[in-house]
């Protein structure tokens, strides 16, 4: 196939995260077909040529490839295999490529009920936050058949720098288990190292600028550090997210029999965050959760 005279490219889920990278696939050269459930939000890519359409299967019957982008594990199965859904609509030979985060078990049966359609399907989650959406800098964890991906890579390119095929169909998906893994203990780790030195009497200010010149530097202290430092909480990404990544996380642990302690700490701390009605701001407001906890000197 190739990829710049294809028909069309659909993209569903046009939120803080698929608008802009449906925007970066138009910048990249390739037509257009969106649908988003609110209107408004379909209102910039038809400005920059998309397409509207009235539903995912009017989408993927004017496609070859269909992006999809939205929250939740029950809406993506809505979007692609509901009753107006992306499998409706779609011609055998076609890929649906699922950029959302949701449940690995879920893609497996997705992959599955697609395949005996003779529709080909990839999980591509992202990290990278809104600003690398906008920019064009996602990181891009791809599962499914290696040929898919790379007849689907040039149009990642456009969305994505760090874009690897991990492995079959829900791999992605796993990988992206252990990216928010790795991230949410790291913020834990921030959010009570704060908390310590706040305690203690100290700068934060100086103690952000010591920890990003030593062996504590990295991208979480870079961007979720500052804005504990700054109490600035406007979202990057919802907590309430992260906390649905987390629990997905835990329910794929569960159905493998297996601990992961630290994972399970994160997930109560988000109850807490959430439960002082921090859901819709930034993950970075976890410090207030632990100085609540620790009674910290203000």
């Amino acid at each position: 196939m190739d990829e710049k005279m294809m028909p069309g490219v659909g993209f569903i889920g046009l939120g803080v995260m698929g608008r802009p990278m449906a925007l970066n696939l138009i910048k990249g050269g390739y037509s257009l077909l969106v649908y988003g459930r609110r209107k408004e939000t379909m209102a910039p890519l038809i400005e920059a040529g998309a397409v509207a359409c009235g539903s995912p299967e009017e989408v993927a019957r004017g496609c070859d490839v269909v992006f999809t982008m939205v929250t939740t594990t029950r809406d993506v199965l809505e979007v692609v295999l509901g009753e107006r859904g992306i499998i409706a609509g779609a011609r055998p030979g076609s890929i649906l490529v699922d950029m959302g985060t949701i449940s690995p078990a879920a893609t497996r049966t997705m992959a599955q009920r697609l395949s005996a359609a003779g529709i080909e399907c990839l999980d591509a989650p992202v990290s990278g936050g809104g600003i690398g959406a906008i920019n064009g800098t996602l990181s891009i964890m791809v599962g499914g058949k290696p040929e898919i991906f790379e007849r689907i890579k040039p149009l990642f390119s456009c969305m994505g720098k760090n874009i690897v095929h991990i492995g079959p169909n829900s791999a992605g998906q796993v990988a992206k288990a252990c990216n928010q893994i790795v991230m949410l203990m790291t913020l834990q780790g921030l959010a009570e190292a704060f908390t310590f030195a706040r305690n203690n009497g100290l700068d934060l200010e100086r103690v952000y600028e010591s920890l990003s010149g030593g062996s504590s530097q990295c991208r979480i202290l870079e961007v979720l550090g500052k804005r504990m430092v700054e109490r600035n909480y406007d979202p990057g990404i919802e907590a309430r997210l992260h906390y649905k990544d987390i629990q997905i996380v835990l329910d794929e642990a569960h159905t493998l029999g297996m601990a992961l302690p630290g994972t399970a700490l994160i997930t109560q701390m988000f109850n807490a965050l959430i439960g002082r009605g921090g859901g819709n701001e930034d993950s970075s407001q976890l410090v207030e959760v632990i100085e609540a906890i620790s009674k910290t000197r203000q």
